[in-house]
């Protein structure tokens, strides 16, 4: 395959979708930016995409809890889709509140959608958390960061919801020991830290988990807003980079659709 589609879902609150748009056509897809009214009148549609991502936003204002109404139409309007989307090898992105539809509609961590595992809840500060954090790379079981020799990535978060709690030990103990944690927050010499470190008080320090295939990947900081050297905070200190910390995401996303389907 030659260029990889990729369809970006959005609907009423998403913002961060023109930007994930941009990551994804530097990386050297095609990208199509979809609204779920459109997807859900036409559920073939998917069957032309290769890579499938929920952006960054507030869905439908949060208004019940972050990414709850839009992971309720996921579940039970396109649930089965998205069962045979992955059966066929084809990968799924959740960055944000596209990480807590993912966990709320039962994607992540299973996926086996027998009810909802895991959440995404308030954070311990009370308040909206906007910084730049450091991620350790956990594990490479996830396509979107295989092969990658890349062990601290550098990217914003920008969230209210951000708090990683699983529903019970044995769940963690699952994702765990499945190595599907595949980010956590980390301070500047790479340790597992506290606030404002870990900027929602997640459980394990878990800023990233993928699904057991490596095929679903939700995570909570945002790849899209660093995906030029520039677009670093301190990049007329530190120099430039030759790409940002989060182009990774998208490049080994694009790779893996070459190299896989």
């Amino acid at each position: 395959m030659l260029t990889p589609k990729v369809l970006i879902l959005r609907t009423a609150g998403t913002n961060c979708d023109y930007e994930t748009r941009y990551a994804f056509e530097k990386a050297g897809a095609k990208v199509d930016v979809v609204h779920m009214n459109t997807l859900l009148a036409n559920k073939k549609l998917l069957g032309d995409y290769q890579i499938l991502t929920l952006p960054g936003g507030f869905t439908y204002g949060d208004d019940i809890s972050a990414g709850k109404i839009l992971a309720n139409q996921i579940r039970y309007q396109l649930g089965e889709d998205l069962k045979t989307f992955v059966n066929e090898k084809k990968l799924i992105l959740g960055i944000c509140n596209g990480f807590q539809t993912l966990t709320k509609a039962g994607f992540l961590p299973s996926f086996h959608m027998h009810g909802q595992e895991a959440t995404l809840t308030f954070n311990d500060s009370n308040k909206f958390e906007a910084r730049w954090v450091y991620l350790k790379v956990c594990s490479s079981k996830s396509a979107f960061i295989k092969d990658s020799d890349v062990a601290i990535l550098y990217l914003p978060v920008a969230h209210g919801e951000g708090k990683y709690i699983a529903r019970n030990e044995p769940v963690m103990n699952t994702i765990l020991t499945n190595h599907q944690v595949i980010f956590q927050y980390v301070n500047d010499r790479g340790e597992e830290a506290g606030y404002p470190w870990n900027p929602a008080g997640s459980i394990q320090n878990i800023a990233g988990v993928c699904d057991p295939t490596g095929q679903v990947l939700g995570m909570m900081p945002h790849p899209e807003r660093h995906v030029e050297p520039t677009q670093h905070p301190r990049w007329t200190r530190s120099g430039l980079k030759e790409w940002g910390d989060g182009f990774l995401i998208f490049r080994n996303a694009v790779q893996y659709v070459k190299n896989n389907l």
